[in-house]
């Protein structure tokens, strides 16, 4: 699919189909998100390159991966384990009881570490993080797409609750939650 055409296709989508996602589809999800493209860069700009967006995923359905949380690291392209909880429904109840949010097989949270940012650019990093995360969010949206999955980006959510179920370190906030999953039969 070009970009053209993902462009065109992307929709938020709140339903979502049987089946569960492949881990190649959530590798290349990843790697749109902040995969390595050369050294010291990835796929989504980074204001001095900070790069202080971390991601996570609730899994619940994922083809040869066990239910749990991961952390993403982009420098060995990896999933680390956070914990073996299946968190979705608890993220959907953050999300102030979005209940669709726990049929996505994944939950992708975007969290940001934003003194990564702030050290060098002061207040005014807090925009660039900002920005940063709606433009890994968007990678993540087209590819999705581009994969023939839905995706929406979420915004309402108790942070302090996203932060606790997974087991956020101190100074790192939620941004985003991204509910993926295969697109609805029709």
């Amino acid at each position: 699919m070009s970009q053209e055409e993902a462009l065109a296709h992307r929709r938020s989508v709140r339903e979502f189909g049987p089946g569960s996602l492949t881990l190649p589809e959530l590798s290349r999800l990843m790697w749109a998100v902040q995969g390595i493209t050369v050294p010291g860069h990835r796929t989504a700009p980074s204001a001095g390159a900070t790069y202080p967006l971390e991601v996570y995923l609730a899994v619940g359905n994922v083809e040869n991966l066990s239910d749990g949380v991961y952390r993403y690291l982009p420098d060995r392209h990896r999933l680390e384990t956070v914990s073996a909880s299946d968190i979705r429904v608890r993220l959907a109840y953050a999300a102030i009881n979005q209940e669709w949010v726990s049929s996505a097989p994944v939950v992708v949270v975007i969290a940001a570490m934003s003194s990564r940012t702030t050290v060098g650019y002061g207040k005014r990093g807090e925009r660039y993080v900002h920005m940063e995360a709606g433009h890994a969010a968007q990678n993540l949206l087209l590819q999705a797409t581009s994969l023939g999955l839905g995706a929406t980006p979420v915004g309402a959510f108790k942070d302090a609750e996203v932060s606790r179920l997974l087991h956020l370190p101190a100074g790192e906030t939620p941004l985003y939650l991204i509910p993926v999953g295969r697109l609805p039969r029709p």
